[in-house]
């Protein structure tokens, strides 16, 4: 399933005044799981120390965790890299709207190319690494882009089925549920090793998405997006689907939260330089 087009397809609906774009990012941050366990590593990062005075986000999207990280290290300046400029130029108009502008920047830029030497104390990928193909250039990217002591934060789908893969596995030809992904997840181990050998001095990595987080994310996103893909007729229904799902899918989030997962479909990964 292309998955892009209907999220530019919600972006136009929350788009329109700050309020909704606010009110948009509110509710990623509870129904995307992932927005649980990243934040629970930025809280864990904003009680350590040296602290952040520069962050990069690899991969900002539609500027959700560029938003929460401006609130959350008030003091840092923040840069935000994508490749779709309709995105890049959204994402700065919000910003000076929200009063941040000074402090967040946005702008165009492919990973495999970007560095920016020994510049920030935290950069934070958040299911990016799963679209490119030449993943081992943009680890050594980030490292040589950060500082020593810099800390790199990713989330992204484990091969444990993180796209939806294995869902499939009888169907000839079909990867995964999103298509734009170039590989259905990485083995924890794998990952590990890529980051070490570019010359990360400590990395850690542990699963999300176990059993709770599964039914959430099918209830929460799989079933709407199939539904949106379907007809958009579905965004007329989709409010009072959530009305039903929304609390389940809160519930199972927070138990996931604070499992320790022997096996997930996604990955949570920190990378010390």
């Amino acid at each position: 399933m292309q998955y892009d087009p209907i999220k530019r397809s919600l972006g136009k609906v929350f788009n329109q005044t700050p309020v909704l774009r606010k009110i948009f990012y509110q509710l990623l941050d509870w129904l995307l799981l992932r927005a649980w366990h990243i934040r629970k590593e930025l809280r864990k990062r904003t009680r350590t120390s040296p602290e952040v005075k520069t962050i990069l986000d690899a991969g900002s999207g539609f500027g959700q965790y560029t938003y929460r990280m401006a609130r959350w290290f008030p003091k840092a300046t923040i840069k935000a890299v994508d490749i779709k400029p309709e995105q890049i130029a959204d994402c700065n108009q919000f910003m000076k709207k929200a009063g941040l502008g000074k402090r967040v920047k946005f702008e165009l830029a492919d990973l495999t190319r970007f560095e920016e030497k020994s510049t920030y104390d935290l950069v934070l990928s958040v299911d990016v690494m799963e679209h490119i193909e030449e993943d081992v250039l943009v680890f050594k990217n980030f490292y040589a882009s950060m500082k020593k002591g810099g800390l790199l934060l990713i989330s992204t789908p484990s091969d444990q089925g993180g796209s939806d893969s294995h869902d499939h596995e009888h169907e000839e030809g079909v990867h995964g549920f999103i298509d734009e992904h170039v590989r259905d997840g990485y083995n924890i181990l794998d990952i590990q090793t890529k980051l070490k050998s570019v010359g990360f001095s400590k990395v850690e990595a542990r699963y999300s998405y176990g059993a709770p987080g599964k039914i959430s994310w099918k209830l929460s996103m799989k079933y709407p997006i199939l539904m949106l893909g379907a007809s958009k007729v579905f965004f007329v229904i989709l409010p009072f689907y959530y009305l039903i799902t929304f609390p389940l899918s809160v519930i199972l989030n927070f138990f996931d939260l604070g499992i320790k997962h022997k096996s997930g479909t996604g990955l949570i990964v920190k990378a010390w330089k």
